[in-house]
């Protein structure tokens, strides 16, 4: 086993847990994800995988359970401790960009570095040469209402990037992209996965878009039910692997 850069422990969440009604979204969750995984994360929708990914980032806490990212045990820290082993460690891509649309796109890729109180000289040096290695130079002054939605995306891995974490946390990334971008999108996660060793967790709902990953886990009703690794198939027995799983998944869900 390669080094784990990622761990839950017995992880449950309760949605208002001390009323009557109390919702249990995350069932004893165990999992380990290895330094240089590419893991997508899939299942239907009210599923859980939103939650899940949320619990083991530090976005969200769960209410039982332990979380370990590079080795180091995040629920014991402090708030503050936090968002500053976050902003070291981790970087996120949401489907809806989450870019700031009053800064421009420099700007909004230089926000975890200002956060993190990095030099102005450090940070500009770092942006631009983030930017180029994007394809993004001619739009770093551009505000995001600007940029097209494949751009808008690209900022928001570069911002994701900017900070060099070792785990990328992607929630439905190609939700508000085309089909054309969301394929770019998606190789340029493997490259990124493959030639630089960027861990990615991926949350995603389609099956031609899991087949990108290394590894797939099934979430269902707060359960990691099934897992699958791609190890020697080819893109095509893989992606075929993955729909017959989620197409049995949803003909049992039909008959119970």
């Amino acid at each position: 086993m390669g080094e784990i850069v990622l761990e839950a422990r017995h992880l449950k969440k309760i949605y208002n847990a001390n009323s009557l009604n109390a919702y249990e979204a995350l069932h004893d969750i165990n999992i380990q994800v290895e330094k240089g995984e590419f893991i997508g994360v899939m299942g239907p929708s009210g599923s859980g995988k939103s939650t899940f990914i949320n619990n083991i980032s530090t976005i969200d806490t769960p209410t039982e359970g332990k979380v370990f990212i590079n080795g180091k045990n995040v629920l014991a820290m402090s708030a503050n401790d936090i968002g500053h082993f976050r902003y070291q460690n981790l970087g996120f891509i949401f489907q809806d960009f989450n870019l700031l649309d009053t800064h421009t796109i420099y700007e909004n890729i230089a926000l975890p570095l200002s956060l993190a109180g990095v030099d102005p000289a450090e940070i500009e040096t770092r942006v631009k040469e983030m930017a180029q290695k994007m394809d993004m130079t001619d739009q770093l002054y551009k505000l995001p209402s600007e940029c097209s939605g494949g751009q808008r995306q690209r900022t928001a891995i570069a911002r994701a990037l900017i900070n060099n974490p070792s785990i990328i946390i992607a929630d439905e990334p190609t939700g508000n992209l085309d089909s054309q971008n969301s394929e770019e999108l998606l190789e340029l996660f493997q490259k990124l996965n493959r030639e630089d060793g960027v861990t990615v967790v991926m949350v995603t709902h389609d099956a031609f878009i899991a087949s990108y990953t290394s590894r797939l886990i099934f979430i269902r009703d707060g359960n990691i039910t099934s897992e699958i690794q791609k190890g020697d198939m080819d893109e095509d027995e893989y992606f075929q692997k993955i729909v017959a799983i989620s197409s049995s998944r949803k003909r049992r869900s039909r008959i119970s």
